[in-house]
């Protein structure tokens, strides 16, 4: 048994004003050929369980590509049709294989393509002989549309969120592949969509409304009544027509109970629509209620979230700790920002240096101005760390040089590139313990929590300005597909 394996994935936010081309590509990675069966370490995602699983029945891997630029700007048609090339080369040159396995992420847009992903899998169909199963796994924030329903390709998505089953995801794919190869299964697809768009916020499979409508799924799964039931309430930051909420059903050989099943999730979702609003704090309410509070408060600085697309580099929750006195508090505060020429005049000055600097603002110039600072330099290292909490542990996050610099009482860490925020190694890694601090922002809507709610007192979102504001309100849409909710208030035909 032969079969290939490869990723492609990126998470557009239209809002943003930068393309993501090749080089943004490789600053995160682009691994081709056998760089594939070792470049991920310990890693706990899909390419490692493909791999894993694959080599459990003595199956020969076929190893293709594996790109990532994690969230940013739109990827331009030269950039996309490279990487293609060079999947579809290598699957071309390495002879007849009996399946495949992708990693998509599902929220890509390419400069004249909303839907990249479903052009991946359809350029990758068209070089296979007709029959080859494909099998894909998605990411819960998919923008799926029906250009996803495809011959002989089927589809696993995340089932929680915050994403602590990548891995696990990987292993529900590639044994589906398995048993379609073996035919003891027919997956067939199904696709559903409802008019309604969540904010990450929101969105956690742990929490109400959504964990209702994730336990109805699990039950379909369980029952028999459908192999795989994926839900994707999409991320809101992608201006592109026909948005939604999003519902993939697999099921053994019966399109109309797929059907059925797809369409009675999505309408739990609709149904649902009124109990999605967020959770919002005001950036300096979060700022009192941890300056006074006991224990630390871990605050979600969503807006500004480098997995979403953001550059990193708001200036909003710095300024904000400086007019409330935070750096005079006695007690700390931490944050993380990117500003690569900050961070590398920090690194020459040395640990103990005072340091001028302006830092922010270096990449999203129209959205806020840099702000001046007089720092200690504390450490200066490399910004090289291993996750660590749960769902990508064991991935190595590459920041760039780094410098934490002290601004009173408060800490900044002082990164090069942008990185997750989803892992306490954003601050333990440099020498900072978060149970030290009576406040710990971080740029995350929501994954964050894995790691960080343990060891807080209290969790709360700030309304924080940024193309990945967990406001949905904030955000000038103008090509989505109206009427959407919640920017507008409508009933379907035939629902409440």
């Amino acid at each position: 048994m032969r079969v290939a394996i490869g990723l492609l994935m990126q998470e557009t936010n239209t809002f943003v004003p930068q393309r993501t081309n090749l080089e943004t590509f490789r600053a995160v990675y682009l691994r081709e050929g056998d760089e594939l069966l070792s470049g991920f370490a310990t890693a706990r995602t899909e390419i490692p369980a493909f791999i894993d699983v694959l080599r459990s029945v003595e199956a020969e891997i076929v190893p293709l590509i594996a790109a990532n630029a994690i969230a940013n700007g739109t990827v331009t048609r030269a950039a996309f049709d490279d990487l293609m090339a060079r999947m579809v080369g290598r699957l071309t040159g390495a002879g007849p294989v009996d399946g495949v396995l992708l990693a998509l992420h599902g929220a890509m847009v390419v400069e004249d393509n909303p839907d990249a992903e479903s052009e991946i899998v359809a350029r990758v169909a068209e070089v296979l002989p007709p029959g080859t199963p494909i099998g894909v796994s998605f990411d819960l924030h998919g923008h799926v549309t029906p250009q996803a329903i495809q011959p002989d390709v089927f589809y696993v998505g995340y089932q929680e969120y915050p994403h602590i089953d990548m891995y696990e995801t990987g292993e529900r794919t590639a044994r589906l592949l398995l048993e379609t190869l073996a035919r003891r299964r027919r997956p067939v697809m199904a696709f559903a969509k409802r008019p309604l768009i969540v904010s990450p916020v929101k969105a956690r499979t742990v929490d109400e409304p959504l964990a209702s409508i994730v336990r109805e799924a699990r039950r379909m799964e369980a029952t028999g009544e459908v192999l795989h039931a994926s839900l994707f309430p999409v991320q809101p930051w992608l201006d592109v027509p026909d948005l939604g909420f999003g519902v993939l059903v697999c099921a053994d050989g019966d399109v109309a109970r797929a059907q059925q099943a797809a369409d009675r999730l999505a309408d739990m979702a609709w149904d649902r629509r009124d109990q999605f609003e967020p959770d919002l704090t005001a950036l300096t309410e979060a700022i009192r209620i941890g300056l006074i509070s006991a224990g630390t408060t871990v605050v979600a600085d969503a807006g500004d979230a480098p997995t979403g697309g953001s550059a990193a580099d708001s200036t909003a929750v710095l300024a904000a700790l400086l007019a409330a006195g935070a750096d005079s508090a006695g007690r700390l505060s931490y944050l993380t920002l990117r500003d690569a020429a900050g961070a590398s005049r920090a690194i020459a000055a040395g640990v103990g240096a005072e340091v001028n600097l302006a830092v922010g603002h270096a990449h999203s110039v129209a959205d806020g101005k840099p702000v001046a600072i007089r720092a200690r330099v504390l450490s200066v290292s490399d910004g090289r760390y291993q996750m660590r909490d749960a769902g990508a542990r064991g991935m190595v996050m590459e920041q760039g040089p780094t410098a934490v610099l002290a601004i009173g009482d408060i800490r900044l860490v002082l990164r090069s590139r942008p990185a997750y925020e989803w892992d306490t190694g954003i601050y333990e890694a440099f020498g900072l313990s978060i149970r030290d601090a009576a406040l710990a922002f971080v740029k995350s809507p929501s994954h964050f929590r894995v790691g960080f709610e343990p060891l807080a007192a209290r969790v709360l979102t700030a309304d924080t300005p940024g193309p990945t504001c967990p406001n949905m309100r904030r955000l000038n849409f103008s090509r989505v597909t109206r009427p959407l909710y919640p920017l507008d208030e409508f009933t379907l035909k035939g629902r409440p």
